[in-house]
């Protein structure tokens, strides 16, 4: 059974808006993801939401993702996290018990939000493709849904930002971090 992705529209989404995600691949995104994460797990690097990742990871996975205006965005992230704008992604990890996910044959990973409107900007002023700017942020989202925090330490975010650089760099796309 192969990894899958549930994707889901907020209601004040225009149709044309739907049709960008929904026309794109985006468990391939989540495969790379996935195969670049289960080398670093083999290699000891361990998956702080997921403590028994070594006994379950072979099992297919699961991702939602769920696309959001600008209104619903921010009303979000003031309910998540006390912020009063829209923000780029969010992430709400599955936080399930390991005796749970042992009985399960798919692991839920958990949902992203991500706010069209807030994505189209950034990459607008950052110089990059939507595709890419997109891409980054699933990646950075899924990582956050494994338990890795780039706000815990620098040493964290330099940890978060090196595997989502080995990551964006097998899918073709470039250093997000650097200056354009």
């Amino acid at each position: 059974m192969p990894n899958e992705i549930d994707l889901g529209f907020s209601d004040g989404l225009e149709p044309a808006v739907r049709s960008v995600y929904s026309s794109q691949d985006w468990t391939a995104v989540l495969d790379t993801a996935l195969s670049v994460m289960t080398q670093k797990l083999h290699q000891g690097t361990p998956f702080p939401y997921f403590p028994d990742a070594q006994t379950i990871w072979d099992k297919p996975k699961s991702l939602s993702l769920y696309i959001v205006d600008t209104a619903e965005g921010q009303a979000l992230n003031l309910e998540a996290r006390g912020k009063d704008y829209a923000t780029n992604v969010l992430s709400y990890p599955s936080a399930l018990p390991s005796e749970i996910l042992n009985m399960m044959e798919v692991i839920e990973l958990g949902e992203l939000v991500l706010c069209h409107q807030v994505i189209d900007d950034e990459a607008r002023a950052q110089g990059k493709t939507f595709e890419a700017h997109l891409t980054h942020l699933i990646i950075h989202g899924v990582l956050h849904l494994l338990g890795f925090d780039h706000e815990i330490s620098d040493a964290d975010a330099d940890e978060m930002e090196g595997f989502e650089i080995q990551i964006l760099e097998k899918l073709g796309i470039q250093n997000p971090y650097l200056e354009s």
